[in-house]
């Protein structure tokens, strides 16, 4: 972790909302980071006969070139996490939620990269449903946080049109641990996709945002002041129904009150700013989302400071028509070099020093 003087953050503008009183104090925070990244099919290149991996990019490719692919996307991959909030703490997140990944397997070979092995992250995964065999995950830094609780909660949709068909699905992961000594819980989420178009796909949306709110309530039974980071592709804006209604999130964490939540993102996408691009249009499905006890003012334990989206220009697509797009691993059949369709996203975590 990063341990960082409160007046070098005022003059770098990272804390400009904080009281001038305070810079003069000179108070020392700790500075973590928390991120989730959407990496875009990260499949190993052997055909799993239980699953239908067939339909991943990698698999579409011939067997000779398998095996490179997936070292360049393992490297790339390990790369942007690597960097994730290192502007300011100068070292890689404590905490990546993962979506789009195929099984263990792949975390271990992503973490075994060299750009993250020397951080020693463990790994919490569980296999999905899902009828493309992605699945999600959490990585952390085994020096920093520790789990006490993991669970994975199934998603039970079932077709509008056919109601005995099951939608199968992501299953929504709960880590519930102790990051420096200080309970906190994360909820991995990759909610249904807009396939068949968005309004008649909401509803698969809506019944995830259901389930979230859910497992965040058991939380709050259990204890009113839970710190809570629900991640995750979306599929949906901050804008939408199932974040507005169903999980009730606010813009404004001055509105924020016991047991609600506060959504970073909604100002981010205000401004025109996303994590994935179509047809021209910008969206911001990639969101993290805190409780209410994440907000206070006092510093003395972690709270929420800033969310931001991580998109550095060698996230984007250097040149063609879509340049400026997040700068994709796949395209066309084959390996276009670059790393994911999203943008990863974040929040840093800030405690005071005593």
């Amino acid at each position: 972790m990063k341990k960082i003087t409160l007046k070098l953050l005022i003059c770098s503008a990272f804390l400009s909302g904080l009281t001038a009183s305070y810079a003069q104090e000179k108070k020392t925070y700790k500075v973590n980071t928390v991120a989730f990244y959407n990496v875009e099919n990260l499949f190993d290149p052997v055909n799993d006969p239980k699953k239908y991996d067939e339909a991943s990019p990698i698999m579409e490719m011939s067997e000779s070139l398998r095996e490179e692919v997936y070292q360049k996307k393992l490297k790339n991959t390990a790369k942007v996490i690597a960097e994730i909030g290192k502007e300011v703490t100068k070292h890689s997140p404590a905490i990546v939620g993962l979506a789009e990944v195929e099984n263990r397997r792949v975390l271990e070979d992503l973490l075994n990269e060299p750009t993250l092995r020397k951080d020693d992250y463990g790994i919490v995964h569980f296999d999905s449903p899902d009828m493309r065999g992605i699945d999600v995950a959490l990585i952390y830094k085994k020096k920093l946080f520790k789990p006490t609780q993991t669970s994975s909660h199934e998603l039970l949709i079932y077709d509008n049109e056919n109601p005995e068909k099951r939608v199968y699905t992501r299953d929504q992961l709960l880590v519930s641990g102790l990051l420096d000594g200080e309970k906190i819980h994360f909820i991995v989420n990759h909610w249904p996709s807009r396939s068949g178009g968005e309004a008649r796909s909401s509803y698969k949306r809506e019944q995830a945002a259901a389930l979230n709110k859910k497992i965040i309530d058991s939380l709050f039974a259990l204890d009113p002041y839970a710190k809570i980071i629900t991640m995750g592709d979306l599929n949906d804006g901050p804008y939408n129904k199932s974040l507005k209604e169903v999980l009730k999130t606010k813009a404004d964490r001055d509105e924020v009150k016991l047991k609600e939540l506060y959504n970073p993102m909604e100002n981010l996408q205000k401004k025109g700013v996303g994590t994935i691009a179509y047809r021209d249009s910008w969206d911001l499905f990639d969101q993290m989302i805190v409780s209410e006890a994440l907000l206070k003012k006092d510093y003395s334990s972690y709270r929420f400071y800033k969310a931001g989206i991580y998109n550095p220009r060698y996230l984007t697509t250097p040149s063609g028509k879509y340049k400026g797009y997040p700068y994709r691993s796949f395209s066309n059949g084959g390996f276009s070099g670059g790393y994911s369709d999203h943008f990863p996203v974040y929040v840093y975590l800030i405690k005071e020093i005593k």
